[in-house]
Protein backbone atom coordinates (compact mmCIF):
# COMPACT_ATOMS: atom_id res chain seq x y z
CA UNK A 1 0.00 0.00 0.00
CA UNK A 2 1.17 3.54 -0.73
CA UNK A 3 0.59 5.85 2.25
CA UNK A 4 1.17 9.58 2.72
CA UNK A 5 1.05 11.08 6.23
CA UNK A 6 0.44 14.82 6.61
CA UNK A 7 1.80 16.61 9.69
CA UNK A 8 2.69 20.16 10.68
CA UNK A 9 6.16 19.02 11.77
CA UNK A 10 8.22 16.07 12.98
CA UNK A 11 10.03 17.90 15.76
CA UNK A 12 11.06 16.01 18.90
CA UNK A 13 9.18 18.27 21.33
CA UNK A 14 6.89 15.87 23.18
CA UNK A 15 3.93 16.24 20.83
CA UNK A 16 1.78 13.10 21.07
CA UNK A 17 0.25 13.62 17.61
CA UNK A 18 3.71 13.60 16.06
CA UNK A 19 4.70 10.55 18.11
CA UNK A 20 1.70 8.55 16.86
CA UNK A 21 2.31 9.47 13.23
CA UNK A 22 6.06 8.83 13.34
CA UNK A 23 5.57 5.43 14.99
CA UNK A 24 2.94 4.41 12.44
CA UNK A 25 5.00 5.57 9.46
CA UNK A 26 8.08 3.68 10.65
CA UNK A 27 6.22 0.44 11.33
CA UNK A 28 4.28 0.65 8.07
CA UNK A 29 7.54 1.08 6.12
CA UNK A 30 9.17 -1.73 8.13
CA UNK A 31 6.37 -4.04 7.02
CA UNK A 32 6.87 -3.30 3.33
CA UNK A 33 4.48 -0.44 2.61
CA UNK A 34 5.57 2.56 0.55
CA UNK A 35 5.35 5.42 3.06
CA UNK A 36 5.80 9.17 2.74
CA UNK A 37 5.57 11.94 5.34
CA UNK A 38 5.02 15.60 4.44
CA UNK A 39 5.78 18.24 7.07
CA UNK A 40 7.99 21.27 7.65
CA UNK A 41 10.58 18.86 9.07
CA UNK A 42 12.26 18.24 12.39
CA UNK A 43 14.47 15.94 14.44
CA UNK A 44 12.54 12.76 13.60
CA UNK A 45 13.51 13.00 9.92
CA UNK A 46 16.59 10.87 10.58
CA UNK A 47 14.55 8.12 12.28
CA UNK A 48 12.02 8.13 9.43
CA UNK A 49 14.80 7.84 6.87
CA UNK A 50 16.34 4.91 8.74
CA UNK A 51 13.05 3.01 8.46
CA UNK A 52 12.73 3.79 4.75
CA UNK A 53 10.09 6.52 5.06
CA UNK A 54 10.49 9.33 2.54
CA UNK A 55 10.07 12.77 4.06
CA UNK A 56 9.16 15.82 1.96
CA UNK A 57 9.29 19.30 3.45
CA UNK A 58 6.01 21.15 3.04
CA UNK A 59 5.40 24.05 5.41
CA UNK A 60 1.70 24.15 6.34
CA UNK A 61 1.79 27.23 8.58
CA UNK A 62 -1.47 29.17 8.51
CA UNK A 63 -0.29 32.15 6.49
CA UNK A 64 -1.90 32.90 3.10
CA UNK A 65 1.25 32.77 0.98
CA UNK A 66 2.60 29.71 2.84
CA UNK A 67 -0.69 27.85 2.42
CA UNK A 68 -0.79 28.66 -1.30
CA UNK A 69 2.71 27.25 -1.67
CA UNK A 70 1.68 24.22 0.39
CA UNK A 71 -1.22 23.48 -1.98
CA UNK A 72 1.11 23.59 -4.99
CA UNK A 73 3.74 21.44 -3.27
CA UNK A 74 1.18 18.91 -2.02
CA UNK A 75 -0.37 18.58 -5.48
CA UNK A 76 3.08 17.90 -6.89
CA UNK A 77 3.79 15.32 -4.18
CA UNK A 78 0.46 13.55 -4.73
CA UNK A 79 1.30 13.15 -8.42
CA UNK A 80 4.73 11.75 -7.56
CA UNK A 81 3.78 9.48 -4.66
CA UNK A 82 0.45 8.25 -6.11
CA UNK A 83 -0.81 7.25 -2.65
CA UNK A 84 -3.68 4.92 -1.97
CA UNK A 85 -4.22 6.62 1.41
CA UNK A 86 -3.58 10.17 2.56
CA UNK A 87 -3.58 10.16 6.37
CA UNK A 88 -3.97 13.63 7.88
CA UNK A 89 -3.10 14.02 11.56
CA UNK A 90 -3.75 17.75 11.96
CA UNK A 91 -6.50 20.08 10.81
CA UNK A 92 -4.47 22.14 8.33
CA UNK A 93 -3.14 19.10 6.49
CA UNK A 94 -6.63 17.63 6.38
CA UNK A 95 -8.09 20.79 4.83
CA UNK A 96 -5.31 21.01 2.25
CA UNK A 97 -5.87 17.37 1.26
CA UNK A 98 -9.64 17.91 1.17
CA UNK A 99 -9.12 20.80 -1.25
CA UNK A 100 -7.28 18.44 -3.61
CA UNK A 101 -9.61 15.49 -3.02
CA UNK A 102 -12.19 15.96 -5.86
CA UNK A 103 -11.71 13.38 -8.62
CA UNK A 104 -8.73 11.80 -6.86
CA UNK A 105 -8.57 8.03 -6.47
CA UNK A 106 -6.86 8.09 -3.08
CA UNK A 107 -8.84 8.00 0.14
CA UNK A 108 -8.53 10.55 2.91
CA UNK A 109 -8.20 9.26 6.48
CA UNK A 110 -8.17 11.77 9.35
CA UNK A 111 -6.92 11.15 12.88
CA UNK A 112 -8.65 13.29 15.50
CA UNK A 113 -6.26 13.42 18.45
CA UNK A 114 -7.78 16.36 20.35
CA UNK A 115 -11.52 16.07 19.98
CA UNK A 116 -12.25 18.74 22.60
CA UNK A 117 -10.96 21.36 20.12
CA UNK A 118 -13.85 22.77 18.08
CA UNK A 119 -11.72 22.72 14.93
CA UNK A 120 -11.54 18.91 15.12
CA UNK A 121 -15.08 18.72 13.71
CA UNK A 122 -13.63 19.91 10.39
CA UNK A 123 -11.89 16.54 10.08
CA UNK A 124 -15.22 14.75 9.94
CA UNK A 125 -15.16 15.11 6.14
CA UNK A 126 -12.52 12.39 5.82
CA UNK A 127 -13.52 9.10 4.19
CA UNK A 128 -12.69 7.55 7.56
CA UNK A 129 -11.97 9.27 10.87
CA UNK A 130 -9.75 7.58 13.44
CA UNK A 131 -10.23 8.48 17.10
CA UNK A 132 -8.38 7.27 20.17
CA UNK A 133 -11.19 5.57 22.12
CA UNK A 134 -14.75 4.27 21.95
CA UNK A 135 -15.64 7.14 24.26
CA UNK A 136 -14.50 9.57 21.55
CA UNK A 137 -16.67 7.78 18.97
CA UNK A 138 -19.73 8.38 21.12
CA UNK A 139 -18.93 12.01 21.88
CA UNK A 140 -18.03 13.01 18.34
CA UNK A 141 -21.03 11.27 16.80
CA UNK A 142 -23.24 12.98 19.39
CA UNK A 143 -21.67 16.25 18.28
CA UNK A 144 -22.65 15.69 14.67
CA UNK A 145 -19.72 13.84 13.10
CA UNK A 146 -21.03 11.00 10.86
CA UNK A 147 -20.94 7.82 12.95
CA UNK A 148 -20.43 5.60 9.90
CA UNK A 149 -17.02 7.19 9.29
CA UNK A 150 -15.69 6.94 12.85
CA UNK A 151 -13.31 4.16 13.88
CA UNK A 152 -11.66 3.75 17.29
CA UNK A 153 -7.97 2.79 17.20
CA UNK A 154 -6.37 3.10 20.62
CA UNK A 155 -2.81 4.32 20.88
CA UNK A 156 -0.07 1.80 21.51
CA UNK A 157 3.57 2.47 22.36
CA UNK A 158 4.99 -0.93 23.36
CA UNK A 159 7.70 -1.62 20.77
CA UNK A 160 7.61 2.00 19.52
CA UNK A 161 10.45 2.82 17.08
CA UNK A 162 10.80 6.20 18.81
CA UNK A 163 11.27 4.67 22.24
CA UNK A 164 13.67 2.02 20.97
CA UNK A 165 15.71 4.87 19.50
CA UNK A 166 15.91 6.90 22.72
CA UNK A 167 19.02 7.26 24.80
CA UNK A 168 18.86 7.20 28.59
CA UNK A 169 19.06 10.39 30.61
CA UNK A 170 21.30 10.25 33.69
CA UNK A 171 18.91 11.22 36.46
CA UNK A 172 18.41 10.23 40.10
CA UNK A 173 15.09 11.04 41.76
CA UNK A 174 14.68 11.59 45.48
CA UNK A 175 12.39 8.96 46.98
CA UNK A 176 9.51 8.51 47.32
CA UNK A 177 8.99 10.17 43.94
CA UNK A 178 5.59 11.23 42.59
CA UNK A 179 6.00 11.75 38.85
CA UNK A 180 3.87 13.14 36.07
CA UNK A 181 4.85 13.49 32.42
CA UNK A 182 2.56 16.00 30.75
CA UNK A 183 2.47 19.31 28.97
CA UNK A 184 2.14 22.20 31.40
CA UNK A 185 -1.44 23.11 30.51
CA UNK A 186 -4.46 23.63 32.76
CA UNK A 187 -6.25 20.75 31.05
CA UNK A 188 -3.52 18.36 32.19
CA UNK A 189 -4.53 18.90 35.83
CA UNK A 190 -1.10 20.15 36.90
CA UNK A 191 -2.66 22.64 39.31
CA UNK A 192 -4.71 19.92 41.00
CA UNK A 193 -1.63 17.72 41.31
CA UNK A 194 0.37 20.53 42.95
CA UNK A 195 -2.50 21.15 45.38
CA UNK A 196 -2.79 17.43 46.17
CA UNK A 197 0.93 17.20 46.84
CA UNK A 198 0.78 20.26 49.11
CA UNK A 199 -1.96 18.46 51.09
CA UNK A 200 -0.10 15.18 51.58
CA UNK A 201 3.52 16.34 51.72
CA UNK A 202 3.53 17.43 55.40
CA UNK A 203 2.74 13.83 56.37
CA UNK A 204 5.37 12.41 53.98
CA UNK A 205 8.53 14.33 54.76
CA UNK A 206 10.66 12.58 52.15
CA UNK A 207 8.22 12.78 49.25
CA UNK A 208 9.05 14.81 46.13
CA UNK A 209 6.92 15.81 43.15
CA UNK A 210 8.49 15.78 39.66
CA UNK A 211 6.70 17.62 36.86
CA UNK A 212 8.25 16.48 33.56
CA UNK A 213 7.10 18.60 30.65
CA UNK A 214 6.89 22.08 29.23
CA UNK A 215 4.03 24.36 28.26
CA UNK A 216 2.59 27.87 28.18
CA UNK A 217 1.15 27.69 31.71
CA UNK A 218 4.47 26.89 33.39
CA UNK A 219 4.94 30.33 35.01
CA UNK A 220 1.53 30.11 36.66
CA UNK A 221 2.22 26.62 37.98
CA UNK A 222 5.61 27.68 39.31
CA UNK A 223 3.93 30.53 41.19
CA UNK A 224 1.36 28.06 42.53
CA UNK A 225 4.15 25.77 43.73
CA UNK A 226 6.04 28.65 45.38
CA UNK A 227 2.89 29.53 47.32
CA UNK A 228 2.92 26.12 49.05
CA UNK A 229 4.86 25.26 52.19
CA UNK A 230 6.71 22.49 50.31
CA UNK A 231 7.90 24.34 47.21
CA UNK A 232 11.46 23.03 47.62
CA UNK A 233 10.12 19.51 47.01
CA UNK A 234 8.30 20.36 43.78
CA UNK A 235 10.62 20.00 40.79
CA UNK A 236 9.93 21.42 37.33
CA UNK A 237 12.04 19.19 35.09
CA UNK A 238 11.09 20.74 31.75
CA UNK A 239 10.71 18.82 28.51
CA UNK A 240 12.73 15.61 28.44
CA UNK A 241 13.25 13.87 25.08
CA UNK A 242 13.91 10.60 26.95
CA UNK A 243 11.54 10.55 29.96
CA UNK A 244 11.60 6.83 30.70
CA UNK A 245 14.16 7.14 33.56
CA UNK A 246 11.57 9.25 35.41
CA UNK A 247 8.97 6.53 34.85
CA UNK A 248 11.29 3.77 36.01
CA UNK A 249 12.11 5.63 39.22
CA UNK A 250 8.56 6.75 40.00
CA UNK A 251 7.15 5.50 43.28
CA UNK A 252 3.76 6.61 41.95
CA UNK A 253 2.98 7.90 38.46
CA UNK A 254 0.06 10.35 38.18
CA UNK A 255 -1.82 11.68 35.17
CA UNK A 256 -4.36 14.17 36.56
CA UNK A 257 -5.80 15.40 33.24
CA UNK A 258 -9.14 17.12 32.89
CA UNK A 259 -9.24 15.91 29.24
CA UNK A 260 -7.18 13.05 27.82
CA UNK A 261 -8.36 11.31 24.61
CA UNK A 262 -5.64 8.66 24.57
CA UNK A 263 -2.49 9.78 26.32
CA UNK A 264 0.59 7.91 25.07
CA UNK A 265 2.19 8.26 28.49
CA UNK A 266 -0.22 5.74 30.06
CA UNK A 267 0.93 2.81 27.88
CA UNK A 268 4.51 3.97 28.43
CA UNK A 269 3.99 4.05 32.20
CA UNK A 270 2.42 0.60 32.09
CA UNK A 271 5.33 -0.76 30.07
CA UNK A 272 7.71 0.60 32.73
CA UNK A 273 5.73 -1.12 35.49
CA UNK A 274 4.54 2.02 37.27
CA UNK A 275 1.93 2.14 39.99
CA UNK A 276 -0.47 4.47 38.16
CA UNK A 277 -3.12 6.94 39.27
CA UNK A 278 -5.14 8.68 36.54
CA UNK A 279 -8.32 10.67 36.27
CA UNK A 280 -11.34 8.86 34.86
CA UNK A 281 -11.71 11.03 31.75
CA UNK A 282 -12.08 10.35 28.02
CA UNK A 283 -9.83 7.47 26.88
CA UNK A 284 -7.77 7.02 30.05
CA UNK A 285 -10.00 4.33 31.61
CA UNK A 286 -9.76 2.29 28.39
CA UNK A 287 -5.95 2.53 28.41
CA UNK A 288 -6.00 1.29 32.02
CA UNK A 289 -8.27 -1.68 31.27
CA UNK A 290 -11.24 -0.03 32.95
CA UNK A 291 -9.32 0.53 36.19
CA UNK A 292 -7.73 -2.92 36.44
CA UNK A 293 -4.27 -1.57 35.50
CA UNK A 294 -4.34 1.67 37.47
CA UNK A 295 -6.25 3.63 40.10
CA UNK A 296 -8.92 5.93 38.65
CA UNK A 297 -10.06 9.09 40.45
CA UNK A 298 -12.52 11.83 39.44
CA UNK A 299 -11.05 14.80 37.55
CA UNK A 300 -10.48 18.08 39.39
CA UNK A 301 -11.01 16.36 42.76
CA UNK A 302 -7.98 17.32 44.84
CA UNK A 303 -8.99 15.40 48.01
CA UNK A 304 -9.59 12.18 46.05
CA UNK A 305 -6.28 12.58 44.20
CA UNK A 306 -4.38 13.26 47.44
CA UNK A 307 -6.03 10.27 49.13
CA UNK A 308 -5.12 7.91 46.28
CA UNK A 309 -1.49 9.05 46.23
CA UNK A 310 -1.28 8.77 50.02
CA UNK A 311 -2.66 5.24 49.97
CA UNK A 312 -0.03 4.07 47.48
CA UNK A 313 2.79 5.86 49.31
CA UNK A 314 1.78 4.26 52.61
CA UNK A 315 1.03 0.73 51.45
CA UNK A 316 3.96 -0.92 49.69
CA UNK A 317 2.06 -4.17 49.12
CA UNK A 318 -0.78 -2.39 47.34
CA UNK A 319 1.71 -0.36 45.35
CA UNK A 320 3.40 -3.57 44.20
CA UNK A 321 0.03 -5.04 43.21
CA UNK A 322 -0.62 -2.04 40.98
CA UNK A 323 2.86 -2.34 39.47
CA UNK A 324 2.11 -5.94 38.54
CA UNK A 325 -1.33 -5.00 37.23
CA UNK A 326 0.18 -2.30 35.00
CA UNK A 327 2.33 -4.86 33.20
CA UNK A 328 -0.48 -7.39 32.81
CA UNK A 329 -2.28 -7.61 29.45
CA UNK A 330 0.18 -5.33 27.66
CA UNK A 331 0.04 -6.95 24.21
CA UNK A 332 -2.92 -4.89 23.09
CA UNK A 333 -0.96 -1.69 23.83
CA UNK A 334 1.70 -2.48 21.22
CA UNK A 335 2.42 -0.32 18.18
CA UNK A 336 2.02 -3.47 16.07
CA UNK A 337 -1.63 -3.82 17.16
CA UNK A 338 -2.24 -0.13 16.41
CA UNK A 339 -0.57 -0.61 13.02
CA UNK A 340 -2.79 -3.60 12.13
CA UNK A 341 -5.97 -1.79 13.15
CA UNK A 342 -4.96 1.33 11.23
CA UNK A 343 -4.34 -0.75 8.09
CA UNK A 344 -7.81 -2.25 8.52
CA UNK A 345 -9.26 1.27 8.52
CA UNK A 346 -7.34 2.04 5.33
CA UNK A 347 -8.67 -1.12 3.64
CA UNK A 348 -12.19 -0.23 4.76
CA UNK A 349 -11.84 3.23 3.21
CA UNK A 350 -10.54 1.77 -0.05
CA UNK A 351 -13.22 -0.86 -0.48
CA UNK A 352 -16.40 1.04 0.46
Amino acid sequence: MRILHLLNHVDRVGNGIVHVAVDLACVQARDGHDVWVASRGGAYEELLQRYGVRHVRIDQARRPVTLLRAVVALRRLLREARPDIVHAHMVTGHLLARLLRPFARWRLVASVHNEWQRSSMLMGSGDRVIVMSEDAVLRLSAGGMPHRRLRAVRNGTVGSPRLLDEGEADVTLQQPAIVTIAGLYERKGIGELIDAFATLAPLHAGAHLYLVGEGPDRAGFEARARATAVSERIHFEGFQPSPRPWLRQATVFVLASRAEPGGLVLPEARDCGCAIIATAVDGSPELLDGGRAGVLVPPQDVPALAAAITRLLDDGAERDRWRTAARTNLDWLSIDRQHRETLAVYQDALTT
